[in-house]
């Protein structure tokens, strides 16, 4: 099965077809098992005790982990050996799926599940995993990761916070303090980053006990209220040498690493809350009534209606096709190296999915506050609660515009190398010429054209970016964000072509054409305008315009229409079509 993983960005230069890939249809047992699980821990553990998790409780919050750890929904990721299940990251992904409507709770179990576990998973110890590791599956203890500075945000490797070892030789000395760390307030260990002699970028397991290791006040917060957010001070704190996490100088392969799993993991968190916002959004636009009528009926709402339901279902097909290629690549794997090689394959995907998928979610949760009217502002509503809550996605695990210059920089490096055969396509696509008709089932055909035609657009602007700007290309940032957000876009499209033909045949064929056509012709709309001003500000790139618009030509097709009909499906469902 590893042999049949995807190279990472090779959706770009090649055609992948619907056997290639899988989707939520194609759940095992185990995984639907999973995540039904995490579905009823959230009804039965947290719903009863919602408002008061919202507030802030301490004894709450670790009794609810506690009860997750005792159903096994901890240990996913966590080898069996170890207290774990050991389970697929197609598992993991539906759990945090499905934990997405316990609010501020998601962000206690998100970090103790994440970047709080997996560190220790992937670079501990034989020593340390049987220390940690099996009282975190149990949710005996809770974790912390403490890598943000007040001086250094997205340059993590520009942190202050020092190690240095004691006379004895036995233990680091840290100092220096950490902020905006969730879980601080009643976690039991840290994993801390300094540098050892204000050089070597270095992980350290921290117990809170430890002498020296104090913490601010609690942050007073836009959103998640009821997670803990605190500054970890660290004044002479004494850390066994035993307890230093990977290799000495090393720690920013702990940090990158971990944050790429953690950043596929918000996408599918952000799927379960776009799921939710579309039932929330259905439920009051049918019920509410202006004008004689319900404002279901409206076109306004129909039509932001019928773009949450094609906008989910795309990123919902991306995320569980790149999770699927993950647990491929994974297969047979044994030793830390072999796992953290399969990991870094998909170093493109992890950032552009986490910037589209937070966006989506923000968009879809806006949009069901517009369609409340003057309730949605109030706290009366659970979506000003929603609102406020998922703003901080599009910071959490790298800024958006960090990850969106990780996408198309990781992309040009990997050419740069060899990994990946960027620049034959790319130079073919200045000459070539656009995609007139393709071996394709006809209710997809034009769907399949235009996101073929989608990625010559974008071999052609990266490609023309790369050799007008050389080396100081990544300097260039807003034609590098341009360039990942089609790269986001072209790959959310063409999974959900190829759920969609997986789909041809069975009773919700027709609802899954009709959302794939409106994602995918709506980003050829979008990207259009991207590559546009990409090609204006790159060197010569004005000259390729007229081959851009001969790719990324007029398509004929009545979005608002589909729309209307996908707007429909959802109403009759009251519901997200394509809920497992």
């Amino acid at each position: 099965m590893a042999k049949q993983a995807k190279t990472g960005g090779s959706f770009l230069i090649e055609r992948h077809s619907p056997q290639d890939i899988s989707t939520p249809e194609d759940f095992s047992d185990e995984v639907k098992m999973m995540a039904q699980a995490a579905k009823t821990f959230v009804e039965r553990e947290i719903t009863p005790i919602f408002e008061e998790l919202e507030a802030l409780n301490y004894g709450l919050t670790t009794k609810a982990i506690a009860k997750a750890g005792e159903q096994g929904l901890l240990g996913i990721d966590i080898p069996e050996e170890y207290g774990g299940i050991g389970f697929t990251k197609t598992a993991s992904m539906v759990v945090t799926e499905n934990m997405a409507e316990s609010g501020s709770f998601s962000v206690a179990f998100s970090v103790q599940t994440g970047i709080g576990t997996l560190p220790i998973v992937y670079f501990g110890t034989p020593e340390q995993q049987a220390k940690y590791l099996p009282r975190l599956a149990a949710g005996e203890i809770v974790s912390a990761y403490a890598l943000t500075e007040p001086g250094a945000g997205s340059d993590s490797l520009g942190a202050k916070t020092t190690a240095v070892l004691n006379e004895a030789g036995s233990h680091y000395i840290l100092n220096g303090s950490k902020m905006w760390i969730s879980n601080a307030g009643f976690a039991d260990v840290f994993i801390i980053f300094a540098k050892i002699d204000g050089e070597k970028f270095t992980a350290f397991l921290v117990d809170r006990d430890s002498k020296g290791l104090s913490f601010g006040a609690e942050e007073k917060k836009m959103g998640i209220k009821g997670s803990s957010t605190q500054l970890v001070i660290l004044e002479d704190v004494s850390v066994p040498k035993e307890h230093i996490l990977g290799e000495i100088g090393r720690g920013h392969i702990i940090a990158f690493q971990t944050l790429n799993i953690g950043r596929l993991k918000l996408a599918a968190g952000a799927v379960g809350g776009a799921k939710a916002m579309i039932a929330l959004a259905s439920t009051y636009a049918q019920e509410r009534e202006q004008f004689g009528m319900p404002i279901a009926k409206f076109g306004l709402i129909k039509e932001k209606i019928g773009k949450m339901a094609a906008d989910t279902f795309a990123l919902e097909a991306a995320v569980y096709r790149m999770t699927a290629e993950l647990d491929k690549k994974l297969v047979g794997t044994t030793t830390q190296a072999e796992k953290l090689a399969a990991i870094d394959e998909y170093l493109i995907e992890y950032s552009f999915i986490k910037f589209i998928g937070s966006e989506i979610l923000d968009d879809i949760i806006d949009e069901t506050l517009q369609i409340h009217g003057g309730n949605g502002f109030s706290a009366e509503y659970p979506i000003e609660l929603y609102y406020r809550n998922s703003r901080i996605n599009r910071i959490f695990e790298g800024t958006n515009e960090i990850n969106r210059l990780l996408t198309s920089g990781q992309l040009l490096k990997r050419a740069m190398k060899g990994r990946i055969d960027l620049m034959g396509p790319a130079q073919a696509a200045m000459t070539g010429e656009a995609i007139t008709d393709i071996d394709a089932p006809e209710e997809l055909k034009a769907a399949i054209i235009a996101n073929e035609n989608l990625k010559k657009a974008i071999l052609l602007s990266s490609g023309a970016a790369a050799m007008g700007f050389m080396q100081s290309v990544e300097r260039e940032q807003e034609v590098m964000a341009k360039v990942a957000d089609m790269i986001a876009a072209v790959y959310l499209s063409e999974s959900a072509i190829l759920r969609a033909q997986k789909l041809l045949g069975s009773p919700k064929a027709e609802q899954a054409v009709r959302l794939a056509k409106i994602f995918t012709f709506d980003a050829v709309d979008r990207s259009r305008s991207f590559a546009t001003e990409a090609l204006r500000r790159i060197p010569n790139g004005s000259t390729m315009i007229a081959k851009l618009n001969s790719y990324l030509g007029e398509h004929g097709t009545d979005l608002i229409d589909l729309r209307r009909e996908a707007a429909k499906d959802v109403y009759e469902n009251n519901a997200y079509v394509f809920l497992n």
